[in-house]
């Protein structure tokens, strides 16, 4: 049997592992945390958005990056300290402006794709994410964004989406307890939400029940291509253990795998340069904070259908009547997993201003590094050498996109390593 390596148990590798696993190879997980999705997968947005699936390459976006530089609580914000990586992320984001309509609408089937893999593997596997299907409405406040909204939803209706415009009337409706005063907006019934840490956490557990391996607190330090496989394949991954207690020693081990796939987050760009590619894998940090419902008050003040309020770029879900997600913001500061206080604090006044019935004396705040290619799309495929695969960069649409790129990545491996069902001499007495 085919031994395969996923580096990384977040959303992307666990939904790897778990189609690799499905199509009969045997599976190693390899992560540094403890457990799965303790990372960027922890506390993102929770939308499951088809209608987000814009990508940023425009010059729109990049005419507001630039009036937002100087302003703490703006949407985007980058650090303007000279970095090589980011300057050049940033002239290749720029190259790729003329491609945003084929790969918003590209981005889009692959969001539609992606929902029903992942719906069919929840019902299947009996895991609970507080899946709420009740769509996700888009608010605008000037004539100017709704109008540039428009545009964009001819986008997703070319790449299969249907989403409607609402009045305010509507957006009311749609939403009781919004407050506020809006132009218009646009409502995608289809969209979802959910918890993203309990879906994938619960897959991992599948995975585990179904024989995949997972090598926990394992930091990985190379993985070296080796040839020593069919075809040329076969590699090496070389990785420190942390300690079991406080007198021990870290444990370095090196294992061999026929093949691996490269789900790292944004650690992959340093895996791929040892393995002869490039992927240019940016971190842009992304906050949300966690509503703790305590009171009946809040229970009730809180909305149930997910909102993205196009000014602020903030995003919402309800996680089960008890909890309500917030996030937004991108954060153009290399490495740096700080929670500021200046970028929370958006977030938890947006609360007050736009549902006043909420309390935010108990939330959670958190921040997570969103691995994002320049094109704003997920590299999937092949590497230069045999048996190196990556599903990686879906900057923020990993939760959105994980179950259809993980499916195409199962079938890239397939194709270039199918599984050996049989041993060798079963095959010659059948024959």
């Amino acid at each position: 049997m085919r031994q395969i390596a996923v580096v990384g148990a977040g959303i992307t590798g666990i939904t790897t592992a778990y189609a690799l696993s499905e199509k009969g190879y045997d599976v190693t997980v390899i992560d540094r945390q403890r457990y799965a999705a303790m990372e960027t997968s922890f506390a993102n947005g929770g939308q499951l958005s088809a209608s987000n699936a814009e990508v940023w390459n425009s010059w729109a976006t990049v005419m507001k990056g630039i009036k937002w530089m100087l302003t703490p609580d703006a949407p985007l914000l980058m650090n303007p300290k000279p970095s090589w990586h980011k300057y050049s992320w940033m002239a290749e984001f720029l190259a790729n402006i003329p491609n945003y309509k084929a790969n918003t609408i590209e981005t889009t089937r692959l969001a539609i794709s992606a929902r029903d893999y992942m719906f069919d593997i929840a019902r299947r596997e009996g895991i609970d994410f507080n899946h709420e299907t009740r769509g996700i409405l888009h608010i605008y406040r000037d004539r100017k964004a709704y109008d540039a909204a428009a545009q964009v939803s001819k986008l997703y209706a070319a790449g299969g989406l249907e989403r409607r415009a609402v009045t305010p009337s509507e957006i009311r409706a749609i939403e009781p307890t919004l407050h506020g005063s809006y132009y218009g907006g646009f409502y995608t019934p289809s969209d979802s939400t959910g918890d993203i840490h309990k879906f994938t956490f619960g897959l991992a557990e599948v995975c585990r029940a179904r024989g995949v391996r997972f090598v926990n607190e394992a930091s990985v330090e190379r993985v070296t291509h080796t040839g020593k496989g069919p075809e040329g394949t076969g590699v090496e991954i070389a990785f420190t253990v942390a300690p079991a207690s406080e007198d021990a020693a870290p444990v370095r081990e090196t294992l061999s795998f026929d093949g691996v796939v490269v789900c790292a987050g944004i650690g992959s760009r340093a895996i791929a340069s040892g393995l002869g590619d490039r992927v240019n894998i940016y971190p842009v940090k992304g906050y949300s904070i966690t509503v703790m419902l305590d009171d009946e008050a809040s229970r009730n003040g809180a909305p149930w259908v997910s909102l993205l309020d196009d000014k602020t770029k903030i995003v919402t879900s309800r996680l089960g009547k008890d909890r309500f997600r917030v996030a937004g913001t991108a954060e153009f500061n290399g490495e740096n997993r700080d929670i500021r206080a200046d970028r929370i604090r958006p977030l938890t006044d947006w609360v007050r201003k736009l549902f006043p019935e909420v309390s935010t004396e108990r939330c959670v705040p958190w921040a997570g590094l969103r691995p994002m290619m320049p094109d704003m799309m997920p590299r999937v495929a092949a590497g230069a050498k045999p048996g190196v695969f990556y599903n990686t960069g879906h900057g923020h649409l990993g939760w959105t996109l994980s179950c259809a790129t993980a499916q195409i990545i199962a079938e890239t491996v397939a194709g270039a390593m199918p599984v050996e069902t049989e041993a060798p001499m079963l095959r010659m007495a059948a024959e």
